[in-house]
């Protein structure tokens, strides 16, 4: 297919389905079209058609209604390309369709109290029981769980294995028996996610993506393709936080010397290459699946969007201490564009920790992109129940 196809298709669809007369109706019927991912197979929100194809999708459709970006952000980035890949066919067409809609939102129940950047380390337990598996233990940092109907779960299914071997990924639902969702506030005040509590939470077989013991191979996917999607989202040349920064630049004359201008400068620069390189990113995303460059992108990001930030607190002075937002509240999302100086300060601290921290990130570009030797790793062969913990 190519871009005049997508487009007569884009065409035939709107004259078949009104935008202003049922959202959830519509957004639907676009799935159904194949113009949700169009890179997806026939059936399953896609065509088959290159993933470039999508912009063109996204450009035709921009004035109908849109997907919850924020909320749906774990949904779409990570459990619908590792349901894609791993997924047996009667999970990809219960998961997907409701997923994309935003019917069903999804979070991940990754990190633990300790199993952080070794997640390898993980020590909640799935036991199988028949035609299910009992798990118990203990997920943090979980982002949307609150407000989250099915989560993508990593859990040790086999102690005896080395560490990066025996586990096993599931799909848990966040409404079984044994769930217990709990809130961590933020230094912004807020709650946008949550130690979640498994007590013996059952969970079918036909909730396990992969092999069993396969887990660490599947999550590898969630991982990379989230870290795409933290680092390598589409942009707008000097759109996001440069263009914030730079127009309190425009706004405030009085600020204009020279230490900031160069500041300002190396930052738009830096910006603009970051932005080029999510370009190149995607373009290379649509031979397959995303690879160890995604956690450039993300590394680009963290400390790009905590310089900004940084860089926009001072240029607001005194105003930008002024953050005053402590009340407590179960958020749905980030919202750099949306809220003040100091929210965007605050938050973006969590940039380089979400989604891989940057010393973990940092390695993988040294081994995996640049092909240096690896850190010693004297646990590497140890099985996970001899390990120190």
């Amino acid at each position: 297919m190519n871009e005049e196809d997508i487009k007569e298709r884009v065409r035939e669809f709107l004259a078949a389905n009104d935008p202003a007369a049922d959202r959830l109706g519509f957004l639907r019927a676009r799935f159904d079209a194949g113009l949700a991912w169009v890179h997806f197979p026939p059936g399953l929100g896609g065509l088959g058609a290159p993933r470039e194809l999508q912009q063109v999708v996204e450009r035709e459709l921009e004035s109908t209604p849109q997907l919850r970006p924020g909320v749906q952000a774990i949904g779409l980035g990570m459990a619908a390309p590792t349901i894609l890949a791993f997924g047996t066919e009667e999970q990809q067409r219960r998961f997907l369709r409701p997923l994309w809609t935003g019917e069903e939102i999804w979070c991940q129940l990754f990190s633990e109290p300790g199993a952080g950047s070794d997640l390898a380390t993980l020590a909640t337990r799935a036991v199988r029981d028949g035609e299910e598996w009992v798990v118990d233990g203990q997920k943090v940092w979980t982002s949307g769980a609150h407000h989250a109907r099915w989560a993508i779960l990593v859990a040790r299914t086999d102690p005896d294995q080395p560490k990066h071997r025996g586990m096993t990924y599931f799909v848990c639902d966040m409404q079984a028996p044994g769930v217990d969702v709990r809130p961590l506030r933020q230094i912004t005040g807020e709650a946008e996610f949550n130690e979640v509590f498994l007590t013996g939470v059952r969970l079918g077989d036909d909730l396990r993506l992969g092999g069993v013991g396969d887990g660490w191979r599947v999550a590898q996917t969630t991982l990379m393709n989230e870290r795409v999607a933290i680092g390598g989202a589409p942009a707008r040349r000097g759109g996001g936080m440069i263009g914030l920064v730079t127009r309190t630049w425009r706004d405030r004359p009085e600020l204009r010397d020279h230490d900031l201008h160069q500041r300002l400068v190396r930052l738009w620069i830096e910006a603009e290459v970051t932005r080029l390189a999510g370009a190149r990113l995607r373009e290379q995303l649509a031979a397959g699946q995303p690879g160890p460059e995604g956690s450039g992108m993300k590394l680009s990001f963290a400390t790009l969007n905590q310089a900004l930030t940084g860089l926009d607190l001072e240029m607001h002075r005194e105003e930008g201490l002024g953050y005053d937002d402590w009340s407590f509240r179960r958020s749905e999302s980030v919202d750099f564009a949306g809220r003040d100086i100091g929210y965007r300060y605050l938050r973006a601290k969590g940039n380089s920790i979400e989604g891989g921290t940057s010393e973990i990130l940092r390695n993988i570009i040294a081994e995996r992109v640049l092909g240096l030797p690896s850190e010693p790793r004297v646990d590497k062969d140890v099985p996970w129940k001899d390990l120190p913990r």
